[in-house]
């Protein structure tokens, strides 16, 4: 059957898109390590400090094993080893979103990944989740040195996906991120509960909806 949509590509953010329950997770790693409940988010989202080192981690000035020792003295933690992959080990990935970007693919689409980075050594989220290889096009902070919300990153995906900005599809959950992909000519949709998502991105590929999860935010 011949691809009806006038997208020739899609362009895909990792946490809160690719991912289920990163919340939950970061709750539960919290409480299990003795911290409160909200310590992750607090710490990374609003400790001054915090928010320094992630986002020296997400465009490369500092490797995962820097942010590990470091967050980990603030959230008053002993043990530091792999602590990005200790808070993020029960993510889970959001298999409906996968599956759809699978057809989107078997369909003709090229798929690419634009995502701020939090390290991939020790812990590497993307193959954690089994994401990685799905991708035709890898856009990530780290590796770049600059971050959404800058043009600049956008820019680099679409000159490696070859394609110009009309035909290029774009999803992430933060909605700061979608403002500069729009100014380029990117469609631009702002992920939110994983069913939702997945029903409004099967309408706009002209894709058959794949099995839904429960209604949870991704």
């Amino acid at each position: 059957m011949p691809h009806r949509s006038p997208y020739r590509a899609l362009i895909l953010d990792f946490g809160g898109v690719l991912t289920d329950g990163i919340r939950e997770a970061h709750d539960a790693w919290c409480l299990a390590e003795g911290l409160s409940v909200r310590a992750w988010e607090h710490t990374l989202e609003q400790h001054p400090e915090g928010r320094r080192l992630y986002r020296a981690l997400e465009i490369g000035e500092i490797t995962q094993h820097t942010w590990n020792r470091h967050t980990a003295r603030l959230l008053g933690l002993v043990e530091d080893h792999d602590l990005m992959g200790r808070a993020w080990r029960a993510v889970r990935p959001a298999t409906a979103l996968l599956s759809l970007a699978r057809s989107a693919r078997a369909a003709g689409l090229k798929l690419a990944l634009l995502s701020n980075s939090f390290g991939l050594d020790p812990f590497d989220p993307y193959r954690h989740c089994g994401v990685w290889d799905l991708f035709d096009v890898h856009v990530i902070s780290e590796q770049e040195g600059l971050a959404k919300p800058d043009p600049r990153i956008y820019q680099r995906t679409l000159d490696r996906l070859g394609l110009p900005a009309q035909h290029c599809l774009f999803v992430d959950d933060n909605p700061v991120n979608l403002p500069p992909a729009r100014e380029l000519g990117i469609t631009a949709l702002q992920a939110t509960t994983q069913v939702e998502t997945v029903t409004r991105l099967s309408t706009a590929l002209a894709l058959p909806l794949p099995p839904q999860p429960p209604n949870t935010t991704t």
